[in-house]
């Protein structure tokens, strides 16, 4: 039971992306407000998407993403041409969420499954010619995953999210949260762990009540 990676696009169409970005941001910087909601609309999936897991419910990730694009408005002209969009955007955006979470402690007892709403898919979807039983099945695997997630501490869950989820680098994950690589690499192993255990818990407790 693993995270997914999501597909990685060509080192072309990657380039091509970054390049059309640094176009707009120019132009957003210069006060063209058009280009900065294509900047949103090209973005806020995956910022939606990311606050979602790692906050764990739509009424806080919709106030972490709102917060993170008028943080981005603010501080746009910051951004450096050389620099990658989305590791500066993802930046933002954990840090926003943690100021999220420690406002609000209770969210974790909130916690909503992750498949709806999520860009792209945050775990793999099944594929089409799976049957109705299977599907089920998966969808059952994702949303337990989803629970493990909920347990962990936010910079656990703000790593893995970022390195299993997401596909970063762990050296890219590490400049994103602030910290060292090798915090970043223990924090997900231990994330991983708390996951692997959670869910085998859960799954000898289902066991263990229909065998009663």
């Amino acid at each position: 039971m693993t995270l997914a990676v999501e597909i990685q696009l060509p080192v072309n169409a990657l380039t091509q992306t970054q390049t059309s970005l640094n176009r707009l941001i120019e132009s957003a910087v210069a006060g063209d407000t058009a280009a900065f909601e294509q900047i949103m609309n090209h973005s806020q999936q995956k910022v939606m998407a990311m606050t979602w897991r790692i906050l764990g419910n739509e009424a806080d990730a919709r106030d972490a993403s709102q917060e993170v694009f008028l943080r981005v408005y603010k501080y746009l002209g910051r951004f450096k041409q050389d620099q990658d969009f989305f590791a500066w955007l993802y930046r933002i955006t954990v840090n926003v969420c943690h100021d999220i979470a420690r406002k609000r402690q209770q969210h974790s007892d909130r916690f909503m499954s992750l498949t709806a709403g999520a860009d792209e898919g945050a775990f793999a979807e099944p594929a089409e010619q799976e049957d109705a039983e299977e599907a089920f099945v998966h969808t059952q695997q994702r949303e337990l995953i989803a629970r493990a997630m909920a347990t962990l501490p936010p910079k656990e869950r703000a790593s893995i999210v970022l390195r299993d989820v997401e596909g970063l680098p762990t050296d890219e994950v590490a400049r994103i949260m602030n910290s060292s690589s090798t915090t970043v690499r223990s924090q997900i192993s231990s994330a991983r762990k708390k996951i692997k255990i959670y869910c085998e818990q859960y799954l000898r407790r289902r066991g263990a009540g229909r065998v009663s």
